[in-house]
């Protein structure tokens, strides 16, 4: 993974009484850093800035339920912004931007960051599932309305999503055993580096390729079936339902089944929709780095290291994202947050008028 625990460079070391410690990139003179790395070190603290209040407030905002939506998709969406949040949190700060601006602190210890490692991968993998998730269980309510009374209930899809974050949780934890210190440091293991055992043996090699199937090459096969089969129920649906109705020109006319229908689907394909834009250029550039065998990157202007810098920065902007696509197409979510920014200034002006 781009910017995460890297071998020493040149550019990052320096000797000191104690051994290697590496020198922060915010230490040398801006212009001479690699482009590259001069665009992470902007656009990182702007998703940051702008990620945790954007996913704080969407939480506070569904959680009161007046958002029009059902407590099922009011569950789903809450815990992906959660996870969303937790992704800012652990990744976007303390991986990423820590390690260009703090590199020399306690999280680099061997056992913290090889933990903190397992965080950030079972966090992004619940994020990504929970968009599954919310996919699948539109899918089973617009195209299986048999099935909707005994799956889709308030029960199941609080399960659901303890059941994912469980579950990936415990998948990730094997992530822990893969790293070996840089150096030793007054008997204390510093840095996190992936075992030479990791690319050699068959059995790590098949967890890397498990790994990667179950995020992102899975999620986004499925979300792109899922909402082929849902568009193409709800094509049929509609066209049943005009024959029925009689009349093509108000066939949608106080027709409020397909007016709920209308806006689950808005809000489904936006947030899949920008799911699968969002990652493909990490789906990409993994499989031609399987299919190059280009696994080590000789330099930050190689086209290999601009492609994974980037596919990174995309995949995390996704975690920003949710907040202005609720935005855009709920209108109630937007009256809520009108009335969250209006708040502070209406208590102000009321004290101001005592």
């Amino acid at each position: 993974m781009a910017g995460i625990h890297r071998p020493f460079t040149q550019l990052q070391e320096s000797q000191t009484s104690s051994g290697i410690m590496r020198v922060p990139y915010s230490s040398y003179p801006f212009t001479v850093l690699p482009p590259l790395i001069q665009t992470v070190m902007i656009y990182y603290p702007i998703i940051a800035a702008f990620g945790i209040p954007a996913n704080v407030i969407t939480i506070v905002i569904l959680s009161r339920g007046n958002c029009g939506l059902s407590k099922r998709i009011t569950y789903y969406l809450v815990a992906m912004a959660v996870a969303d949040l937790l992704v800012i949190i652990l990744d976007v700060i303390l991986l990423r931007i820590n390690d260009y601006y703090f590199p020399n602190n306690f999280l680099f210890i061997t056992p913290v960051c090889s933990f903190h490692y397992v965080l950030v991968r079972a966090v992004t993998d619940i994020s990504v599932w929970l968009t599954v998730a919310f996919t699948f269980d539109r899918f089973i309510t617009i195209c299986y309305q048999n099935v909707k009374t005994k799956y889709s209930t308030d029960k199941t899809t609080a399960l659901t999503i303890g059941a994912i974050c469980m579950f990936f949780f415990f998948k990730n934890i094997p992530w822990y055993f893969i790293f070996e210190p840089y150096l030793t440091i007054e008997n204390t293991p510093w840095g996190c580096h992936q075992k030479l055992e990791y690319y050699t043996e068959a059995a790590w090699k098949a967890f890397s390729w498990i790994d990667r199937s179950c995020t992102p090459l899975l999620p986004t096969f499925l979300i792109l079936l899922l909402n082929a089969l849902t568009v193409g129920h709800i094509l049929a649906a509609s066209r049943i339902r005009k024959r029925l109705r009689g009349s093509k020109n108000d066939a949608n006319v106080n027709d409020q089944e397909m007016q709920n229908r209308k806006k689950y689907i808005i809000l489904l394909f936006a947030i899949s929709g920008n799911f699968v834009l969002l990652w493909m250029l990490y789906v990409i550039f993994f499989i031609l780095m399987q299919i190059t065998k280009h696994y080590y990157l000789n330099s930050f202007n190689d086209p290999m290291a601009i492609a994974d810098y980037t596919s990174f920065m995309l995949l995390l902007l996704s975690c920003c994202t949710n907040t202005c696509i609720y935005a855009v197409t709920q209108t109630k979510y937007r009256e809520e947050l009108k009335r969250m920014v209006k708040y502070p200034f209406n208590v102000i002006f009321k004290y101001i008028k005592k």
